[in-house]
């Protein structure tokens, strides 16, 4: 792969609305001290506030795009291009691809000889894989700023106030999904001074929510196990008991932030149609699982606002990393500095797939699909 020192590549990213950059300024000066050639493409950090020149000081070389195909043995993004017609048998594509979500797109990349390796199939169980988990750093995030997002929203305050003309009472929150960005939320709301409950469905979140000093929301449900770091899917039967008790309990509160997704599926709807008709007037609902498959909330339009007939109004923020372009492409760079270490043995990248996280991660590699999940969905047809 190339000669002796790996050449990566930061491509500059083209899906709408996306900021982020896969490694920063600082990120490329590391990557350049390791022994590691380092091409950004002309304009790469411009949407999170990294100018070229910055790029250019820490010892990385600006090119256009096709320069940086060339030349690159390894491409670096954040989201899977959207044209892959520059890539070459050999090359390595390292992103967050959604493999689950595009098995189309992984079999055109293994077809054309691109070894893929996807961020977002991290195995976020092994501890050793923490510090690639890109998917934990953005969820944190995107957890810190649904709160911020909400507030601005409220009409009201969020934290209890006691002024001459009297006493202000202090919103009240609930968070659905305990997972990284649900946690995060809970701690941001808290320290924003509302009043905050939380639910998830798996057993050991009450722990988590108490400690951030939420309160848990019992709805008094079956527990439901985690698998890999997520909740299971809850059956049909889970899912009309869970619908039932949390309509009741949705109406009570100022605002809703949803976070559950499950990975490769369609999320669950936890905020019915009918849950939002209950809600008050003014009240702020932030889905963050809004996305092509949908999201959490009946109603929430990825990347719009809606505001219902009566009253509420339904953020779809499925990418709100990107609104904090800066902040989530540092701790991105970090994941993929550390991926990239992982990886490497001297001048080139060694692909090994009894490796418990490459086995997760490599996608597709000598022309074919390679990762079992992503390899079932192309044999059944599926995310087409």
């Amino acid at each position: 792969m190339g000669d002796a020192q790996l050449t990566v590549g930061v491509l500059r990213e083209t899906a709408p609305g996306e900021r982020r950059v896969s490694v920063v300024p600082d990120g490329a000066a590391a990557l350049t001290k390791a022994g590691t050639r380092v091409l950004v493409e002309a304009g790469a950090g411009k949407g999170a506030f990294f100018p070229d020149a910055a790029y250019e000081a820490s010892g990385a070389e600006v090119v256009d795009g096709a320069d940086l195909h060339r030349r690159s043995d390894v491409l670096l993004s954040v989201r899977k291009p959207d044209t892959i017609d520059g890539m070459r048998d050999g090359q390595v594509l390292i992103g967050l691809l959604s493999p689950l979500l595009d098995a189309p797109g992984m079999a055109a990349l293994a077809q054309r000889g691109v070894t893929a390796v996807s961020l977002d199939r991290l195995p976020r169980t092994l501890s050793r894989a923490q510090s690639m988990d890109a998917l934990t750093s953005q969820a944190n995030i995107a957890g810190y700023k649904a709160v911020l997002v909400a507030a601005g929203t409220y009409t009201g305050y969020f934290p209890m106030l006691m002024t001459a003309a009297g006493t202000v009472r202090p919103a009240v929150v609930l968070v659905l999904g305990a997972g990284v960005a649900g946690l995060q939320a809970i701690g941001t709301a808290r320290r924003l001074g509302a009043i905050v409950h939380g639910y998830d469905v798996r057993p050991e979140a009450r722990g988590d929510i108490e400690s951030l000093g939420g309160k848990f929301l019992d709805l008094g449900a079956k527990a439901v196990p985690s698998e890999g770091g997520y909740a299971r899917a809850l059956t049909d039967e889970e899912t009309q008991a869970q619908q039932q008790a949390l309509t009741a309990a949705i109406a009570k509160n100022d605002v809703v932030i949803t976070t559950a997704q499950v990975p490769g599926a369609k999320p669950p709807v936890l905020v019915t149609a009918a849950a939002v008709a209950a809600m008050r007037s003014g009240s702020v609902i932030v889905d963050l699982a809004a996305g092509p498959l949908g999201g959490n909330v009946d109603g929430s339009v990825p990347d719009e606002t809606v505001v219902t007939e009566n009253g509420v109004t339904i953020i779809g923020a499925g990418n709100l990393p990107s609104t904090m372009a800066a902040a989530a492409s540092t701790a991105y760079s970090r994941n993929i500095s550390a991926l990239l270490a992982h990886l490497r043995n001297t001048g080139v990248l060694l692909i090994d797939a009894a490796d418990e996280i490459q086995a997760g991660v490599v996608i597709t590699h000598g022309g074919q699909v390679i990762n079992a999940a992503t390899a079932a969905l192309i044999n059944t047809g599926g995310a087409s």
